[in-house]
């Protein structure tokens, strides 16, 4: 019985003891998110979100979670954000704001492949959510500008350092955070909400030093910019209208307390003074339109060209947030009435940082279709008036704050941003371009640059818009070119080869031009490649057994080389009439056509021509005896192949050929294969032309009179019967018979060129004696070669 009781006690003690802990517990998690919720209302975000997070850890309630992710959110610490979001939806009474506000925060710290999963199994899909506009962000993620930001060196720091401005003495104005920090790493305070003042020494914000103006010289020294200013923290935004030495800047008062009102909420406001001689500001006055307590003015930029200033403020009267106005002013620093700027530019969101460079208007904005953070817009400027808004794309732009566009009056670009990557917080980084360079150079065979009139036409592999091309002051072609793509060029120029250059690639290209030479070469219309000439019987047009021989040459020759066609040019000789005559030369040109059909060489290839009795190659004309050989000789096709053969054509370069420079050797080889001499035999003692030897001519001087260019080498030579002298001279008489020949069929002697050697060059040696007939015929014999 005692037992029990005193266990009983025991129970009960236990029960008190838990119910006692449960309440001073609970009146410590009150007493911290009393605490918490009161850093928070005053701005001091850095000490609520640790307060929120230790009492997330007592007691894990859906309101903490919630308070804290709105903290982080608040801070910018985007990492942070997502994670609280995260906790904040898990809880039952998270709603769709809450997934909103996750979702944001996802594409805010760089987690936009996380949509998905943070979707899967919620109950949402992207299209509940139309004011993140998921595919608008993808889009512009997809569309990257050819540049790149790179940290400027001497600017930045491990904290912030943001927005440049340039005094036209060579230095640069920016502003910093730098220095001793308490323990926290959050980003920096972005002057676009109001500000309480705890501390002289640093921002209760973020527990980092307040900001001031740095000023960094020509010779990257840096030096903090003094302002006559009392009692102002957190120095920011400056802007210099340097022809007349004023700079104005952003800046709190560091007001503690105010007669009358137990919590003083301080908002940031605009000043403006003189620049001195050491860059210190002095006679600062308050921009008229400030009021500390009641709204914020901010990140003033001034114009001026057009004398105006602009800036950004929550004044009332807004679309949203922060919008931005402009003020009109004179020499003076007389300020006019604040002109919003309307709801093309402003949103429900902070618009601010404004600029203008030209016709180019610039600001940062939450509120338009972004990639998560602050972004970087452009608007056109046209009159004053500004419109166009669109977002800069990346890179210009990340998930996370992207800021403060500015352009130096040497041209040279900058922004500010918290991306990864960085030194510090926030950092300041210049904007390059990312663009390649082409230069070609287009050559002739000699080396030399074509500078006369040719076509350009370049375009990225796979799209059908140009890339602008010019042709440079030295004559060459130059091109601004993608930085990670590929290319296919095309020069072409009327009777010329075409140069196609599919190979031109920037990817994982060093470098920043893409040299490359190209030959641009006429193309050699009309050139005679083979000659050869067959023969008919009386009064028929079939093609004879020993013409078949040639006719299969040129039909090899067709197959071989789609650049080559055929011109076929029929005779008769004199016998029948005019008429008969016309229509048995088309038949015979019509039976070659027809013989090479059968190898499969298409009718546009055979170039037709028939003369009938009007060309005959002797004197054997109407009336004249004559004997049949010499009719023979008139009864003829002359086949004449040429590479090129239509001078309206564009013709592509042959395969195999990569320098169209090698064409002509090209050509010349197949020339010297195809194109064999005869060596003309002689009678003993005779230098008169045997027949069989004059069809071998006819078909030298058609070879002659197609290719200017050759030059033909005519030697005479005898047997070794009969004396030295007598031989030499007969030699002479065997080489001039040859070159007469051919000048009666019309090739120029100055093309020509004969020697005679006598005996002193035999094939065989018979000074013995012992030769045969027909070595000795072998010795009499005048050999054709052709050179150039």
């Amino acid at each position: 019985m005692v037992l029990i009781m005193k266990t009983g006690y025991k129970i009960l003690f236990l029960g008190l003891s838990a119910v006692m802990l449960l309440v001073f517990d609970s009146a410590a998690q009150s007493s911290l998110l009393r605490y918490a919720d009161r850093q928070y209302s005053l701005g001091n975000y850095a000490e609520a979100a640790d307060t929120y997070t230790e009492a997330y850890g007592r007691r894990g309630r859906y309101e903490t979670a919630r308070m804290a992710a709105q903290t982080y959110s608040i801070m910018g610490d985007y990492a942070k954000s997502f994670e609280w979001w995260g906790v904040t939806v898990s809880h039952e009474g998270s709603d769709r704001d809450d997934f909103v506000k996750y979702l944001r925060s996802a594409v805010q710290a760089g987690r936009m492949d996380s949509v998905g999963d943070i979707l899967s199994g919620s109950g949402y899909t992207e299209a509940d959510f139309p004011e993140l506009d998921f595919a608008g962000m993808r889009s512009l993620m997809g569309q990257r500008a050819n540049v790149k930001l790179v940290p400027v060196a001497g600017l930045n720091s491990e904290g912030s350092d943001m927005g440049v401005s340039f005094d036209g003495k060579g230095n640069v104005l920016f502003s910093s955070d730098r220095g001793p920090v308490g323990d926290t790493q959050r980003p920096a305070v972005r002057l676009d909400a109001k500000n309480s003042i705890y501390s002289s020494e640093r921002s209760n914000f973020n527990e980092r030093q307040y900001y001031r103006l740095y000023s960094r010289g020509e010779d990257g020294s840096l030096s903090v910019v003094v302002t006559d200013l009392e009692d102002v923290v957190q120095l920011n935004g400056p802007s210099v209208l340097a022809d007349m030495g004023i700079v104005f800047y952003t800046a709190f008062e560091g007001r503690t307390k105010v007669k009358g009102m137990r919590e003083v909420e301080i908002q940031p406001g605009i000043y403006y003074g003189r620049l001195d001689g050491e860059g210190k500001i002095t006679e600062s006055v308050a921009f008229p339109y400030n009021s500390d307590l009641e709204y914020g003015v901010m990140t003033p930029f001034v114009d001026g060209e057009a004398g105006r200033l602009y800036f950004s403020s929550d004044m009332p009267g807004g679309y949203g947030k922060y919008d931005i106005y402009y003020v009109e002013f004179d020499g003076d620093m007389n300020f006019g009435d604040p002109v919003n700027l309307g709801p093309g530019v402003n949103t429900a969101e902070s618009d601010s940082h404004p600029s203008r460079i030209g016709d180019r208007f610039y600001f940062s904005s939450r509120g338009h279709l972004g990639l998560g953070g602050m972004d970087v817009f452009t608007a056109d400027y046209v009159g004053g008036n500004i419109s166009g808004v669109r977002n800069m794309g990346v890179p210009y732009n990340s998930e996370r704050d992207d800021f403060a566009y500015a352009v130096s009056p040497e041209g040279r670009r900058y922004l500010t941003s918290d991306r990864p990557g960085g030194q510090g917080l926030d950092d300041i980084y210049t904007i390059e371009d990312l663009y390649k360079h082409l230069r070609a150079s287009v050559v002739d065979c000699d080396g030399l640059l074509v500078r006369d009139a040719f076509e350009v036409e370049l375009s990225e592999l796979g799209k059908d818009e140009r890339t602008a091309t010019v042709r440079e002051s030295d004559g060459r072609v130059g091109a601004v070119l993608d930085p990670v793509s590929d290319f296919v060029l095309k020069i072409s120029r009327a009777g010329h080869f075409s140069v196609v250059d599919s190979t031109l690639s920037t990817k994982g290209m060093e470098g920043d031009t893409l040299s490359r030479e190209y030959r641009l070469v006429a193309v050699p219309y009309r050139t005679p490649v083979y000659v050869d000439i067959v023969y008919y019987d009386l009064d028929r047009s079939e093609i004879r057994n020993d013409a078949a021989p040639a006719l299969d040459k040129v039909a090899e020759l067709m197959g071989r080389y789609g650049f080559m066609d055929l011109v076929v040019s029929s005779h008769t000789d004199s016998r029948a009439s005019d008429a008969y005559n016309e229509a048995l030369s088309q038949r015979r040109a019509d039976a070659v056509r027809d013989y090479l059909s059968g190898y499969g060489i298409p009718g546009e290839r055979v170039r037709l021509e028939w003369s009938g009795e009007s060309e005959l190659v002797n004197d054997c004309g109407d009336g004249v005896p004559c004997p049949e050989r010499e009719h023979q000789m008139n009864r003829r096709s002359e086949l004449v192949l040429e590479a090129f053969p239509d001078p309206d054509k564009a013709y592509a370069l042959p395969e195999g050929i990569e320098d169209p420079c090698d064409l002509e050797d090209m050509l010349r080889g197949i020339q010297e294969e195809v194109n064999g001499l005869p060596v003309v035999y002689f009678d003993f003692d005779r230098s008169d032309i045997r027949p069989v030897h004059r069809k071998e001519l006819e078909r030298v001087g058609i070879m002659m009179g197609r290719l200017q260019d050759l030059r033909l080498y005519i030697e005479g030579h005898t047997d070794q019967r009969g004396s030295d002298a007598y031989n030499m001279a007969l030699s002479e008489r065997r080489a001039k018979s040859v070159m007469d020949y051919l000048v009666k069929r019309g090739v120029e002697a100055s093309r020509m060129e004969h020697v005679w050697y006598g005996e002193s060059r035999p094939v065989h040696d018979c000074s013995t004696g012992d030769c045969s007939g027909a070595q000795h015929q072998e010795n009499r014999r005048t050999v054709l070669r052709t050179g150039r």
